[in-house]
């Protein structure tokens, strides 16, 4: 078992690796820490043609999809002052907060390009998406907490 973990971990990082102008699809082999690290590099690379939104876009669990409607509604999203700082974000990390089979919360710190310290609370569930039952997805990310400077 512990094998098997360490060959999804270099599998993941080769994903990542080669990952630059591809985007990488919610599998059953993802866990769901390498699907909020998926999300969270894409969005502190986002370019400008915002292919680090799109990653994201595709492990929003489909529910939250329903609520936050199609991309480019998630896109104007992401630009709001509340979700903009994650965009180039300077540096993250990721922390478990708890978990169950079906769900994961994470407290993730990001230190903004200005180097303000924010906190977010980020949801994953498993997916009901017909290609990928088995897949975690992001349900909910929080408001962020504002953690003042970092210097």
């Amino acid at each position: 078992m512990e094998l098997k973990k360490i060959f999804l971990s270099i599998f993941f990082v080769f994903l990542i690796g080669s990952a630059k102008a591809d985007t990488i699809k919610p599998t059953e082999n993802l866990s769901a820490f390498d699907v909020i690290k998926i999300q969270l590099d894409a969005l502190k690379n986002n370019d400008d043609n915002d292919n680090g939104i799109m990653q994201t876009w595709l492990f929003a669990h489909p529910d939250n999809k329903k609520m936050t409607g199609p991309y480019p509604r998630f896109r104007i999203m992401l630009y709001d002052v509340h979700y903009r700082i994650l965009l180039n974000h300077y540096s993250h990390k990721i922390d478990l907060i708890m978990n169950t089979e079906s769900k994961y919360v994470y407290g993730v710190k990001v230190l903004s390009e200005d180097k303000q310290q924010f906190f977010y609370e980020w949801h994953l569930s498993k997916g009901n998406e017909k290609n990928c039952t088995n897949c975690w997805f992001t349900t909910a990310v929080s408001m962020p907490f504002d953690q003042g400077n970092s210097i």
